[in-house]
């Protein structure tokens, strides 16, 4: 029977032993707190995308770019894509962000599978390949081209390790024969400001002549140049039965411009788009709309594009307006084009312009191709886009200048010494031998060729569903008022 002492050892070890474990859960629940409070501090630290700072915040400990970047990765928020710049509110808890990311978070998108293409078209393709690459080489039909300037275009070239500045853009549909004068041009002009400056975007659609096989196979040499390069099939037919046709140009083109509208964050702040049409093109051409859009702070600048009649024809009569709000040439009430070479009837100031091949405001334009600054499209204030209701009928390019207009980017210039034309190349070399090339204007160069920019669009723009209905209408019409959606320009 144990004694009194005994049982007095044992009682002591119990408490002993008590404490002990008292101690011990007491350091863990320290320990697992200490954890917490320190992960909080690191999360509040860190500035979310699309969490604004509050002046009363506290400064937090300096945590690991280990830590921030763990963190960082699972508690992304979606950015704000309102035209409208939101005032900033102050930093939620850590734990709100990340439980808010895991709804918001950005799905990427899948690659979209392209066909395999004809094997008779794509054995073809690589002589059209070759003659996209090497712009000099002979073989293929192609628009002779001056030597370049490169003096005049060397500053256009982005510091090295900059984010891409030059987006090419552009929709093509059986045009194969022409790609050595399109896309040879567009190729060479990426050489010259640096590949990893550029990025190339197209969308072929139903074409059966071999264009999409060239485009396909194009894909390894612009990436082996250091371009990046995407390419894109559709089905859409914008002169199909029961299609809204200029809802579909405008979607065709919004999809040319998918990773600049998707991704802005890829891209330079200062981005221009170059959009072209299917037309023969020089790189001096291309060249020159990118320095005018910078030598004269132009939000967006186009070509002059040319029927090549015996005496050309400007093409783009139904997009274009000028600052009287009246088309390029006079069109009879009755359809005719009886008037095509007096170009500039209400607006003699432009005419003048001209006709000393000096670039001049217009309300819009497109005219085979296109620089414009990037911009809204990155921060998805504008996209091309079909009618509002209530909104007259037009093209997606009107429309889209309508916005610009609307959102201040309303310096929008013709270049006339950059003239281009559709269909084949000799129409081309036509156009360039009646119209001229652009180096031809370099050397007559004055300090007036400076745009003089009207900051007010004309109240009234010609309304032309078809040559045979024609009226002067709002130049804003069907647009909503401009109250909160009017966004201040950051500069271009």
């Amino acid at each position: 029977m144990p004694t009194t002492r005994s049982v007095r050892a044992l009682f002591q070890a119990l408490i002993l032993l008590s404490a002990i474990l008292l101690l011990l859960v007491g350091f863990g629940y320290y320990e697992q707190g200490y954890t917490l409070q320190k992960f909080q501090q690191i999360a509040g630290s860190v500035r979310l995308p699309g969490v604004g700072s509050h002046p009363a915040e506290v400064a937090a400990p300096s945590a690991s770019a280990e830590s921030v970047a763990s963190i960082a990765s699972i508690a992304s928020v979606a950015p704000t894509t309102s035209a409208v710049p939101q005032p900033s509110t102050p930093a939620k808890p850590a734990e709100t962000p990340v439980a808010e990311a895991d709804k918001n978070e950005k799905v990427e998108e899948a690659p979209q599978k392209l066909p395999a293409g004809d094997p008779v078209l794509l054995e073809q393709a690589q002589t059209y390949v070759k003659s996209i690459m090497d712009f000099k080489r002979k073989g293929l039909q192609r628009l002779e081209c001056p030597a370049l300037d490169e003096n005049r275009f060397a500053y256009l070239r982005p510091q090295a390790g900059s984010r891409p500045k030059y987006f090419f853009a552009l929709d093509l549909y059986k045009i194969r024969e022409l790609l050595p004068s399109t896309l040879g041009a567009i190729v060479e002009t990426m050489k010259f400001l640096g590949p990893k400056n550029c990025v190339l975007s197209i969308v072929e659609g139903r074409s059966t002549d071999g264009t999409y096989e060239v485009l396909k196979e194009l894909e390894k040499e612009i990436t082996k140049l250091g371009s990046r390069y995407f390419l894109q099939t559709s089905d859409i037919n914008p002169k199909g039965e029961k299609v809204d046709r200029i809802k579909a140009l405008a979607e065709l083109r919004n999809m040319a411009m998918k990773d600049l509208i998707d991704n802005p964050e890829h891209y330079a702040e200062n981005t221009t788009v170059i959009f072209s049409n299917d037309v023969s093109l020089c790189p001096e051409d291309v060249l020159e709309l990118l320095h005018q859009r910078v030598y004269q702070g132009a939000d967006h600048v186009c070509a002059m594009d040319w029927r090549a009649t015996e005496d050309p024809t400007f093409y783009d009569v139904w997009i274009a307006r000028d600052m009287s709000g009246d088309t390029f040439f006079r069109i009879e009430d009755n359809g005719a084009w009886t008037h095509v070479n007096a170009l500039f009837p209400g607006h003699p100031a432009t005419l003048v312009r001209y006709n000393e091949r000096k670039p001049f405001q217009v309300f819009s334009c497109w005219n085979g191709i296109v620089a414009f600054t990037a911009e809204p499209i990155m921060q998805k204030t504008i996209k091309f886009r079909g009618h509002y209701k209530g909104e007259a009928f037009q093209g997606e390019p009107k429309l889209f200048d309508k916005d610009l207009w609307y959102y201040g980017y309303g310096k929008i210039a013709v270049v006339p010494s950059v003239n281009v034309a559709y269909d084949n190349p000799d129409n081309a070399i036509y156009v360039k031998k009646t119209k001229g090339y652009a180096s031809e204007s370099f050397k007559n160069e004055t300090p007036d060729h400076k745009i003089n920019w009207d900051p007010a669009p004309p109240a009234l723009v010609k309304h032309m569903p078809t040559h045979t209905r024609q009226k002067f209408i709002p130049w804003d019409e069907g647009l909503p008022e401009k109250t909160e959606l009017k966004v201040a320009k950051s500069g271009s």
